[in-house]
């Protein structure tokens, strides 16, 4: 029996390649896996996560969290734009997506070292840079004068769901020139397990399924990420958290708030997320029509709290499908972190959240100004 395979580069921005795709999988062989992704994941684990990759990119049913996936569904941008165009406000809404706000988050937490109080994190997420050269514009104007010490980023680099990522590497790249390091970041729904190797000689840290380690002078701070947990269902929170000791400060970045029962019940203070775009497309009063999520609404964008965690949804400088907002202005964060009056710092000494021989281990320790 002869399989069709097509040749991605000839076929990917054709429709009819997500078809084929969606009837044979988008299939990988030892042979064509990229030296620098074995080398950052180890063979196996690359072998893994291609795999899940290669059987659902671009499914529209099924799979992740949700069952239907608009941004899969190759006239979903066709209907948009034509229905805007159709009743005049598609041109209203290119502008309005090119206008990048700044937001401030204050954020009082109980547990957090007296040396890290005041330590701003910008927080940018959902950039789709190859289908948003206005926004991304913007974004670097606005970023430009802006002090932080330490830089995140939330996923969705990619405009789409599938195919080349090379133009959104590029276009990352001209961002990143005006980010100040350290800049971490997460995958979302959106990215290619194969841009991590790219991402990370753009001075990007990836944090897949990983955590490390911020010090300032004998005190220290945990940051975790996960692989996308909306469509790929790649993360592993036990893993980011293996080794965070059980009373250390800890933030969790997660492209989507969906998993914010699990990063509660992990133990994590803090959870900064995005991929709901606060809806994009909203009626007047920022009423989300959807936010792609199985989570409360209340968490679709901005500040919210659950249990002892704090959260944070961005809106995202970005816009998915058609670059095109509504009643939703797109955003980037500037986190300030406070500590709590009589906040109890804990025992730094204390076992870890969870012990196991056959976790591994990424931490690294950046020391932050």
């Amino acid at each position: 029996m002869v399989i069709y395979k097509p040749n991605r580069s000839v076929c990917a921005s054709d429709p009819s390649y997500r078809l084929v795709i969606l009837v044979f999988g988008n299939m990988h062989s030892r042979k064509d896996m990229p030296p620098a992704l074995v080398q950052r994941l180890g063979r196996r684990y690359a072998e893994q996560r291609l795999r899940v990759e290669a059987d659902h990119e671009a499914q529209i049913f099924g799979q992740g969290i949700n069952f239907f996936h608009f941004e899969n569904w190759y006239t979903s941008e066709w209907l948009i734009r034509n229905t805007l165009r159709l009743i005049g406000l598609y041109r209203r809404g290119l502008k309005n997506a090119t206008r990048v706000e700044l937001r401030h988050n204050k954020l009082v937490l109980a547990r957090l070292p007296s040396a890290f109080d005041g330590l701003t994190i910008l927080h940018v997420s959902d950039m789709h840079v190859d289908m948003n050269e206005g926004a991304m514009g913007a974004l670097i104007n606005l970023v430009k004068a802006l002090e932080y010490d330490l830089c995140v980023l939330t996923g969705d680099f990619r405009g789409k769901t599938w195919g080349p990522f090379e133009a959104a590497l590029a276009g990352l790249g001209r961002v990143r020139a005006h980010l100040r390091d350290p800049i971490y970041g997460v995958l979302g729904n959106h990215d290619s397990i194969r841009m991590v190797p790219g991402l990370e000689r753009l001075g990007i840290r990836i944090l897949l399924n990983e955590c490390d380690t911020l010090s300032r002078g004998d005190q220290r701070i945990h940051l975790a990420g996960i692989d996308d947990a909306h469509f790929f269902r790649a993360e592993n929170i036990e893993k980011a958290s293996a080794e965070i000791p059980g009373s250390a400060f800890s933030i969790l970045l997660s492209h989507t708030p969906e998993i914010y029962r699990q990063a509660a019940a992990a133990d994590f203070d803090v959870l900064l997320s995005g991929h709901t775009h606060g809806g994009q497309i909203c009626l007047p009063g920022s009423v989300p029509i959807t936010l792609d999520s199985v989570l409360p609404r209340r968490m679709g964008s901005g500040p919210w709290a659950y249990r002892n965690m704090a959260g944070y949804t961005s809106t995202g400088a970005g816009s998915s499908i058609v670059p095109v907002r509504f009643n939703c202005p797109p955003t980037i964060t500037l986190h300030t972190l406070h500590c709590a009056p009589e906040a109890n710092k804990g025992d730094p000494a204390a076992p870890t959240r969870r012990t196991d021989a056959k976790a591994r281990s990424h931490r690294q320790r950046t020391a932050l100004p």
